[in-house]
């Protein structure tokens, strides 16, 4: 029986903090926004991923400084430290707004690769099944969950190490083909940066929405037992393998195919392992895409609920949000994530390639708002810590204030692209309908020193 004001469990351990953070990363915006990336930039895009990575390993520093300080609160409790209750009313809604559309997408796309397999069964029904699994799994007992997804997310980056030893093998001949290409590919059509050095800023959009999710592991800090000595750890290893996992098969990829060759209609991994000639290979690929997308959505449902819990308790959201099942799982904010998944199910009937040319540009935009959040927080809070950080942020306050110039200029590179224009309208309008309703929510706001 469900508490009325429940208390999450502390049973995730640091490895099923960092899967669960690779799990909302590496999704879509690898397998499939890859091939978008490298039309934009050629083989240079690996520079793309590197600057972004840089300014996340800014970013989680900061929220692992501040992990250290203001044990048993997570990102949006910095947030509010710093900024007070309506700023971080904005923040956690519209992180909650980010992640339910992700889901939407990860769900509809889960069951368009399950078509591959199913081709007599309706989009709809594949979608409502894969909302279904993702809802059942989330309502097991936060251990039980973070046991999961550390398979699921461990599965998908198993298949991409295999990925890049199998790329490479017949990149340098060790695997033999038709056609070895050592590094030829990096040379011809343009060369390694064929589209010229602002390239590399053009894909940066699409690499940021590759990217979010990994803020994730501000939130798992009021479900892992002593946070404050895990965090700073896992932060560093987490980083490198996220660049290492994004980098390292972008360039097989243009290792194996020219640049100017690589198809959006599939996903280049796809196209790759065909080249292989292996049997079977379209199969794999796709079971490596369902596992991928589901991951990715079971990752942003607990994201999604437990920034809803964390609102519910500081009164930003509906205290019947609070409630939890007799495992410790916010009952009633994944029963509100599982409604609006099931809706999302159906709207991929009437119009899936509409939803998601709409969808696809609101994480990106929405990550980099969280990002600087984070990163100006603990830049206002440093000063004013009640306690001395066990971990600090490297060359206090420029690399900190950089990095937020940085996420500043690709925001306003996101407002002014037109591509992306109705998206982002979305998304502005969503963020001022949220202020106003924070002025007239938070009348008189709390004071923030």
């Amino acid at each position: 029986m469900g508490q009325p004001e429940g208390t999450l469990q502390k049973k995730l351990k640091p490895r099923h903090i960092s899967f669960m953070a690779m799990g909302g990363v590496i999704g879509t915006g690898i397998f499939k926004g890859s091939a978008e990336t490298i039309g934009l930039a050629g083989p240079g895009v690996i520079v793309t991923y590197i600057i972004a990575g840089l300014l996340l390993l800014v970013v989680m520093a900061a929220m692992a400084e501040m992990a250290t300080v203001y044990t048993n609160r997570n990102m949006k409790d910095f947030v509010r430290e710093a900024f007070g209750e309506r700023v971080s009313f904005i923040m956690g809604w519209m992180y909650c707004f980010m992640w339910l559309s992700v889901c939407v997408i990860e769900i509809i796309a889960a069951g368009s690769f399950l078509q591959y397999w199913f081709p007599a069964v309706p989009l709809w029904v594949l979608s409502l099944a894969c909302a279904a699994f993702i809802i059942l799994i989330n309502l097991l007992s936060v251990g039980t969950f973070g046991e999961f997804e550390f398979w699921l997310a461990g599965i998908k980056i198993a298949m991409i190490i295999l990925f890049i030893v199998l790329g490479a093998g017949l990149m340098f001949g060790v695997i033999p083909s038709e056609h070895t290409p050592y590094l030829q590919n990096y040379k011809l059509n343009g060369g390694f940066f064929p589209n010229g050095w602002t390239s590399v800023f053009s894909a940066m959009l699409v690499v940021m929405f590759s990217y979010g999710g990994s803020e994730l592991i501000g939130l798992t800090l009021t479900e892992t037992e002593h946070a404050e000595r895990v965090l700073p750890k896992v932060v560093g290893n987490f980083i490198l393998r996220i660049i290492l996992f994004f980098t390292l098969p972008i360039l097989v990829i243009c290792g194996l195919i020219p640049w100017n060759e690589v198809g959006t209609e599939s996903s280049p991994f796809v196209q790759v392992l065909a080249s292989t000639g292996l049997s079977g290979a379209a199969h794999i690929m796709n079971f490596i895409l369902v596992t991928a997308v589901l991951s990715a959505a079971n990752s942003g449902i607990y994201g999604a609920s437990r920034m809803l819990f964390s609102m519910a308790a500081a009164g930003e959201a509906p205290r019947t949000l609070m409630r939890t099942n007799r495992k410790g799982s916010p009952i009633h904010t994944l029963m509100l994530c599982g409604i609006i998944l099931l809706a999302g199910s159906m709207l991929g009937i009437f119009a899936q390639d509409q939803l998601f040319r709409v969808l696809m540009a609101v994480p990106g935009f929405v990550v980099l708002l969280v990002w600087i959040c984070i990163a100006l927080s603990q830049l206002k809070l440093r000063s004013r810590y009640p306690v001395k950080p066990a971990f600090k942020v490297w060359g206090y306050p420029y690399m900190t204030g950089a990095a937020v110039l940085c996420l500043a200029v690709i925001a306003a590179l996101f407002l002014f692209d037109e591509q992306n224009r109705f998206s982002i309208g979305i998304c502005v309008a969503v963020l001022a309908l949220l202020i106003v309703w924070s002025l007239v929510k938070f009348r008189h706001p709390k004071d923030v020193q």
